[in-house]
């Protein structure tokens, strides 16, 4: 039963990712959760990028089976 209680504990301290706000709110000291200083450090979820100080979701494209021509 020990097991029980170190493990919820453990549970209890992990970290929880702080997801970024929709848009930056333009402030001089960035806050924790501005998708710019995200963007920057790399801690940005997989699949969002920032576009104009904004908050987007990237598309994943698919792999198409035609190959790019080589320039001469």
């Amino acid at each position: 039963m020990g097991k029980t209680k170190s493990a919820s504990k453990k549970a209890a301290k992990a970290k929880i990712a702080k997801l970024p706000k929709k848009k930056c709110c333009v402030s001089s000291t960035k806050c924790g959760r501005c998708p710019l200083r995200m963007l920057k450090e790399g801690t940005l979820p997989p699949g969002y990028t920032v576009k104009k100080r904004k908050l987007v979701k990237v598309e994943v494209m698919a792999k198409s089976g035609k190959k790019g021509k080589k320039a001469a």
